[in-house]
């Protein structure tokens, strides 16, 4: 007779053999490293191309978001194999760190851990690194082509990458908004985080998505700043990139952003990856990356 549990027990092993071979590869150092602000965490590498170059010798650039849930235990070093294997392909690559949430009490009594997010700190991290970056390209990375920009983010990371590509649709009175579209070439999101409401329901990542809007009582009302699948049409192309196996943020959440853009009026490209879970998308080693290597070159180049 069938095991009932064997299921979720390959799944379970699955994405731990995946996660652990993510982690498994050691730091990549940047080449460069500038500062966008007073705090710590206010940094972004840069990585310089390796290889041939496009027309006009300037490379493309490829902003990178991490992921980890928003908390303080994973910061850029875990993408940095990620961060360095784009470069080897050619990308000029800037990888970003911002503020997240702390050990603590979580707020909205979701109890003890690190807290998901830093409310509205990871938001102003995350645009006034965006806002910083040309002028920073300048001085740490002059062989980056600041015209052909794609942005890519991991998770909650992917989360970032579609919220700042929406900041001109967001609230009149919301301090990150812009008065244009920014000037990328596309966004390639990976394993987003991108539908709050999905992910709520869900409890994606521990019920990261309404700790990070400060618990259930500012859920709805901080939503419309926040939720990328309410910032839309951006009018950028967009990407999202999804293992079918993923247990950490389902496909469900980045089919629920697509559908809401279709809705919109926008086409929102979703490539679905058989047996892959939730860290091959980053992972050197796994033949999901070279996909995701070639979904940001198709934008890039």
């Amino acid at each position: 007779m069938p095991d009932a549990a064997a299921g979720p027990v390959t799944a379970a092993a699955r994405g731990a053999a995946e996660e652990e071979s993510a982690f498994s590869h050691p730091a990549v150092d940047p080449d460069s490293t500038a500062v966008y602000g007073d705090h710590p965490d206010q940094v972004i590498d840069f990585y310089a191309p390796q290889g041939s170059e496009g027309p006009g010798g300037a490379a493309p650039m490829v902003v990178v978001l991490h992921g980890g849930s928003w908390r303080a235990p994973y910061d850029r070093r875990h993408v940095s194999p990620f961060a360095g294997f784009l470069a080897r392909r050619g990308l000029a690559v800037a990888s970003v760190e911002y503020r997240r949430g702390a050990e603590g009490v979580g707020r909205g009594g979701e109890g003890d851990g690190p807290v998901a997010g830093r409310w509205p700190d990871t938001f102003d991290d995350v645009a006034a690194a965006l806002d910083a970056l040309p002028a920073l390209l300048r001085q740490y990375l002059p062989g980056a082509d600041a015209r052909r920009v794609v942005l890519t983010g991991h998770s909650a990371g992917g989360h970032l990458a579609l919220w700042a590509a929406a900041r001109h649709l967001l609230p009149v009175d919301a301090p990150w908004r812009t008065d244009r579209p920014a000037p990328l070439r596309g966004v390639v999101a990976l394993a987003p985080i991108a539908d709050f409401e999905v992910a709520d329901k869900l409890d994606v990542c521990g019920g990261a998505a309404r700790q990070f809007l400060g618990g259930a009582e500012l859920f709805a009302e901080r939503r419309p700043y926040a939720d990328p699948a309410l910032l839309l049409p951006t009018g950028i192309a967009t990407t999202l990139v999804q293992g079918r196996a993923d247990v950490d943020v389902p496909q469900e959440v980045a089919e629920s952003y697509a559908d809401a853009a279709a809705k919109a009026g926008e086409v929102v490209g979703v490539t679905l990856l058989e047996d892959v879970g939730h860290y091959p998308l980053i992972d050197p080693a796994a033949d999901a990356c070279a996909v995701v290597a070639e979904e940001i070159a198709q934008l890039a180049w």
